[in-house]
């Protein structure tokens, strides 16, 4: 009898719809709109329940920043990024028909004792939170402000509590009127780490940024919208392994078919000499890849996975990768993400004024 072989389980992961798309560009119930502003790549997606089965994403509304000046860390840039971040995001509560009143719990997602997810712990440290003042002292809240608190839940490894169920209870007790959860996420490609942020109205699976994923949050289990914000902060290491086969046949290509070969492999996340978006260009064909790289040039995408994990060995495929400079980018991102939040969630502070209640 034969058995066919599952290759789902080596497929290469993303948990940015962005990637998802750019793999299956062409599925039916999937709208996406793409366009630049102050050098900030901005990217709408609309995935219905007839996409979301294809590209294995939830269905909703996304919202995704590209700025890849970031890993520089340049203020100017980080600025700039903090209010598109707030522009956008506030365009995109009233999509949501959340009111300028309505009161938001922001959720830092992740763990304090691993860097790259951090990032949510990160970001509540750097927030405006309002809501004691609502209930304390009303009456010297000025306008332009919204009740907002914050919660850092920790992880079940630390706290031996499901996620989930801890946010359920504050739900419960503090009645908030939508929730926005903060969180790492993974990326398939390297130069989009700490340079890129999501934004979703579906929800999100704590800790899927490091391969452990928790009971999702969303309206469906919290009662209430939760709008997830996440940046990649690793990558799988079986996916930079397969991108690095594919961006040496691109680059052999290229040098192939260019009639002035540079002889430098120079991808564009490098930031010496010229370099070249190897994402935007065709792979050779499928002789010309036998020829490169023998039989591993023809294997499918998901095949390739399997032969890089079992290369990498048993802990191949829960080995995430991320850079040695992630401590850096976790506080510039926290303060990023804090400092848009806290434009587009209080007006007065939008408006330059912070007023005398910010803490």
């Amino acid at each position: 009898m034969s058995h066919e072989l599952d290759l789902k389980k080596y497929s290469v992961r993303t948990d940015l719809a962005i990637e998802a798309n750019e793999r299956k560009p062409d599925v039916p119930g999937l709208h996406t709109e793409h366009f630049d502003e102050a050098g900030v790549k901005i990217t709408k997606m609309t995935i219905d329940s007839q996409a979301a089965a294809v590209i294995r994403k939830k269905e909703g509304a996304y919202l995704t920043f590209e700025a890849k000046d970031l890993r520089t860390g340049d203020t100017a840039i980080e600025e700039r990024v903090e209010k598109l971040f707030a522009k956008h995001f506030s365009a995109f509560l009233k999509e949501l028909t959340i009111a300028d009143d309505a009161s938001c719990l922001i959720v830092g997602l992740g763990n304090t004792n691993v860097t790259p997810d951090a990032l949510g712990p990160s970001v509540v440290e750097n927030v405006l939170v309002t809501k004691h003042l609502f209930d304390l002292q009303p009456e010297h809240v000025q306008q332009g402000y919204r009740p907002v608190s914050a919660i850092t839940p920790g992880v079940m490894g630390v706290t031996g509590i499901e996620t989930s169920d801890i946010i359920l209870g504050v739900i419960e007790k503090t009645k908030p009127d939508f929730v926005v959860a903060i969180d790492a996420l993974a990326a398939r490609a390297v130069d989009r780490v700490n340079t890129t942020i999501q934004v979703a109205d579906s929800g999100i699976h704590p800790g899927s940024g490091v391969g452990n994923n928790r009971k999702e949050l969303s309206k469906k289990t919290l009662g209430i919208p939760v709008i997830a914000i996440g940046v990649p902060t690793v990558v799988d290491a079986v996916t930079i392994t397969s991108d690095a086969l594919d961006v040496l046949l691109r680059h052999l290509e290229r040098e192939m078919t260019d009639k002035k070969p540079s002889k430098a492999l120079s991808p564009s996340w490098m930031r010496f000499g010229e370099t070249v978006d190897y994402r935007t260009l065709h792979l050779p064909s499928q002789e010309k890849r036998a020829a490169f790289l023998g039989m591993v040039g023809t294997l499918s995408e998901t095949e390739k996975a399997q032969l890089i994990q079992e290369a990498l060995g048993a802990s191949g495929s829960q080995m995430m990768v991320t850079p040695k400079e992630v401590d850096f980018f976790i506080e510039k991102m926290g303060n990023v993400l804090a400092e848009g939040l806290n434009a587009a969630l209080h007006h007065q502070v939008n408006q330059g004024n912070v007023g005398q209640y910010t803490h």
